[in-house]
């Protein structure tokens, strides 16, 4: 199952102009040099400081699996940052997002209607003031369920109610997600 909040990294890490670094060398001194040191890189990854400078020097060249990972998230967390941010703003003043999940669906609506949950597959562009409401919540550390949230406001309102075209007062629940994925 994927989360809304990796999704939204994923999309703009499409963003990024140039690949990030693979070598545990390089992706090292790339830390370091955010870092301004190898003692905080060290208590970053949990790890010793003399083992940051052996890979900074490519003594050692192949990291344990749970520290390639580590590494190479707190990379992709730190990379592009300026071009990470102007994805953000393109996204939030003009571009919008388009989400593409795979989740079910429920509703809250009038009487005589149905509203039994059922699985949907929806590819939505979704306006840029939802894109920029849900990049500031995962900028101020909101859970999934508030990022869920605010995407299914924003699917029921483009794609269920039709931006108050139809289906006054419904109300969409976003749960059981089976895939999720954002592109800018």
């Amino acid at each position: 199952m994927d989360t809304v909040g990796d999704g939204l990294d994923a999309a703009l890490q499409k963003a990024f102009t140039r690949p990030v670094p693979k070598s545990a060398g390089a992706q090292m001194r790339y830390l370091v040099k955010q870092l301004k040191g190898t003692r905080r890189v060290a208590e970053l990854l949990g790890i010793t400081q003399r083992t940051v400078e052996r890979y900074v020097r490519d003594q050692i060249k192949r990291p344990r699996r749970d520290l390639a990972d580590r590494l190479e998230g707190e990379v992709r967390k730190r990379w592009q940052p300026q071009i990470r941010a102007r994805a953000r703003k393109t996204a939030a003043s003009t571009g919008g997002i388009v989400i593409d999940t795979r989740a079910r669906f429920g509703y809250t609506a009038a009487p005589g209607t149905t509203d039994d949950a059922r699985l949907r597959h929806l590819t939505v562009a979704l306006p840029p003031p939802y894109a920029a409401r849900l990049f500031e919540a995962q900028e101020q550390g909101a859970t999934e369920q508030q990022l869920r949230h605010i995407a299914a406001e924003g699917l029921g309102e483009i794609y269920f109610r039709d931006r108050d075209r139809r289906a006054h007062g419904l109300d969409v629940e976003f749960t059981d997600v089976e895939h999720i994925d954002f592109d800018l």
